[in-house]
């Protein structure tokens, strides 16, 4: 008799899952599953949205099927629609939520029209719907999400202006001089950024938002306002259920929650204290998972260990700028630092060494060293005896 495996969540993760095993694969939104990293560039125009489409999983999606109560000791899922599933293996891929910030004007998740978080689909359609050659638009958040939205929202002619609450773009990713020539790059696209600068609040009229508020008094005019402060793992599922729940659902090497018939991959889960929120490493946790619970698995390895995460961004415009980073990009008191600036070429590049390790590095511009340096960072191997700057050379120094 075959294992019954449910996988609530057509993102990344349980699509990828349901592409390598015969799953009952149960998606929320209305849309076939599709690469949400690709969502700025269908705002942009770039692609329509059936190109960002998922490979088809092996068992037909049920659209817009919204999950609400596990029933553990029957082993169902509780649809909204009012159906249940029966499982002997669930997964939960269940992704995360956009942050709504504590804004005056935001009550709740009830928004003032022309308001939008940038997570779905639909997101991204009804700002297509709303954006047009001299609208004005405010993003709020300078992450990677908020960089790529007023990138897309440039594209389509918006007058953007950029906030960010923290000292420089991407802060997380990048180090203060590469985040400054990001900063000239999204600035040569017309777009007004605006850092160390709180937002708090927006003005409306008749429900429609009006303006942004901002902590020291100013006012930014705004007939549209993209929301993109980060995410947060979506676990409420989990948490009704009594699975232990910290920053997301807790699974261990086998991608097992508190309930051993019951997994988490993806945006939700929090494997060994940590929640990556990416795509590359939800798709190795969905890859893991499917050799955890293919017929004829038990007694293997434990199956994930972590992942070593790399961010990879490409803005376009006239020229675009393509960007890397991972690791440690902040060098710690003894790590030796590699850098190489050209001016001209707009380029920069950046390791960091710790003993014989690469522990991180940033990259703009010129990108051809980051498959060999990627490869050294992630495979946490002893570096060669060799100059360091052979590091930031084409091929890596090989």
């Amino acid at each position: 008799m075959s294992t019954r495996i449910v996988v609530v969540g057509g993102g990344t993760a349980g699509v990828r899952l349901a592409q390598r095993l015969p799953v009952t694969l149960l998606g929320e939104e209305p849309h076939a599953p599709y690469n949400r990293v690709l969502l700025a560039d269908v705002l942009a125009g770039r692609y329509a949205p059936e190109v960002i489409a998922l490979p088809a999983p092996r068992e037909p999606v049920r659209r817009g099927v919204r999950a609400v109560r596990i029933d553990r000791a029957a082993r169902t899922v509780e649809c909204a629609d009012g159906t249940e599933v029966g499982y002997d293996r669930l997964v939960l891929a269940t992704g995360s939520n956009p942050v709504l910030p504590p804004l005056r004007g935001l009550r709740g998740s009830v928004l003032p029209s022309g308001v939008h978080p940038f997570r779905t689909l639909d997101d991204c359609l009804e700002l297509r719907r709303l954006v047009r050659p001299g609208v004005r638009a405010v993003v709020i958040g300078g992450g990677l999400l908020g960089v790529s939205a007023a990138r897309a929202l440039a594209a389509l002619g918006a007058e953007v202006v950029l906030t960010q609450q923290g000292e420089r773009l991407m802060e997380r990713q990048l180090d203060a001089q590469a985040s400054e020539l990001l900063r000239e790059h999204v600035e040569s696209l017309g777009v007004e950024v605006h850092t160390e600068c709180r937002v708090s609040g927006l003005r409306q009229e008749d429900g429609a938002v009006t303006a942004v508020e901002l902590a020291d008094g100013f006012v930014l005019d705004a007939q549209v306002v993209v929301v993109a402060c980060g995410v947060r793992p979506r676990v409420g599922l989990a948490l009704e259920a009594g699975l232990e729940v910290r920053k997301g659902i807790v699974v261990d090497d086998e991608l097992r929650t508190s309930d051993p018939y019951i997994h988490a991959v993806g945006d939700c889960a929090e494997h060994d204290g940590r929640v990556y929120g990416l795509a590359g490493p939800a798709l190795e946790q969905a890859d893991a998972l499917a050799d955890v619970l293919r017929p004829g698995a038990s007694g293997a390895r434990p199956a994930y260990t972590g992942t070593r995460a790399l961010t990879r961004l490409t803005l376009g415009g006239p020229e675009s700028l393509d960007l890397a980073a991972f690791g440690e990009a902040t060098p710690l008191p003894g790590d030796d630092v590699v850098q190489l600036t050209d001016a001209t070429r707009r380029a920069y590049r950046k390791v960091v060494v710790r003993g014989d390790r690469l522990v991180g590095g940033v990259l703009l511009g010129d990108l051809a060293a980051v498959g060999t340096l990627a490869q050294a960072w992630e495979g946490d191997e002893a570096l060669p005896q060799a100059p360091l700057l052979h590091l930031l050379t084409h091929d890596g120094g090989s």
